[in-house]
């Protein structure tokens, strides 16, 4: 892949990865555009490792933040601990559930079942965003008539302050609904899951981005074990890929989606602060009739 594309694709990642428009959805779009395969083991590796990028620009972000509300003392550490555990739990067994009720519905009788076989598909892209614009946009109009609410940000960033179980559940039982669908935002979602069950916005946003730093390693991995079968599926007919181009493209990559990453946080806390989370979801909708429009046009 020509260095200009994998920079293409680590801006477009960087920004909105950690905005809830999804990521996956404009990386895809990107990926047609650019005539690239989404479904490609290659491509596939070069956009987890893209959320790797973010991943790390999640942790210097939210650091100095997660220090003072989750690691100020062992029992603070203790309770996020159970709840991050108790949510990534949810969101491996639901998520895991539903890939395979796809892979066996959707490809019954093929050779190869892969989720992934999906993701460049914008006929399924397009509703996913519309699913995620309307979960964003419920949550931020609900938000916005609850004036009396004030939220003390000091208060919020106390010794253990955190979601409740019953909260972190729903975070994470969302965030595993998200997995097999490229376009359903996580970050959206989720965050809009937290405030729908009685969350601030403040408490959600960190518990989902720490949720995010936990679940990246876990997708790398897989992506990478299934480059690493495609590369010998491949070299055994004939037609062996450049895993090691692949591999520097991936890393490459990363490096721009981390600095991309940074600006985008910090335009989401910005925007989450001023109370106007209901516009992402907007504009999911209208992202949605934007890829629709892709598809019927071929892409």
């Amino acid at each position: 892949m020509p260095i200009f594309q994998v920079v293409i694709l680590a801006i477009v990642q960087g920004l909105a990865e950690l905005l809830p428009v999804s990521s996956s959805a404009h990386v895809v779009v990107a990926e047609k555009l650019l005539g690239l395969d989404p479904s490609s083991p290659q491509m596939t590796l070069v956009l987890v490792m893209l959320h790797t990028g973010t991943m790390f620009a999640v942790i210097a972000y939210f650091w100095n933040q997660w220090k003072k509300s989750y690691f100020a003392t062992a029992d603070a550490f203790k309770r996020v601990l159970i709840r991050i555990v108790w949510a990534t739990l949810l969101t491996g067994i639901i998520g895991e559930v539903i890939i395979k009720i796809i892979e066996k519905t959707a490809f019954k009788g093929a050779p190869k079942a892969e989720i992934e076989l999906l993701f460049g598909r914008l006929d399924l892209v397009a509703p996913a965003l519309a699913a995620a614009g309307v979960i964003i946009l419920i949550a931020g109009l609900l938000e916005k008539r609850k004036m009396a609410e004030i939220v003390d940000h000091s208060a919020d960033l106390r010794a253990g302050a955190t979601v409740t179980m019953r909260q972190a559940g729903w975070i994470g039982a969302v965030q595993g609904l998200c997995l097999p669908f490229r376009g359903f935002s996580r970050s959206g979602a989720t965050i809009s899951a937290g405030m729908l069950v009685g969350a601030t916005k403040e408490r959600a946003e960190r518990f989902s981005f720490a949720l995010a730093v936990v679940l990246t390693p876990p997708v790398v991995a897989r992506e990478l074990l299934r480059l690493l079968k495609a590369t010998h599926e491949a070299t055994a007919a004939g037609t062996p890929i450049d895993l090691h181009g692949t591999l520097v493209s991936a890393l490459l990559g990363a490096v721009f989606a981390f600095f991309a990453g940074l600006v985008a946080l910090k335009w989401l806390s910005s925007w989450l602060e001023s109370g106007r989370w209901y516009l992402f979801g907007i504009y999911c909708l209208v992202a949605s009739c934007v890829v629709f429009y892709l598809h019927t046009i071929g892409y």
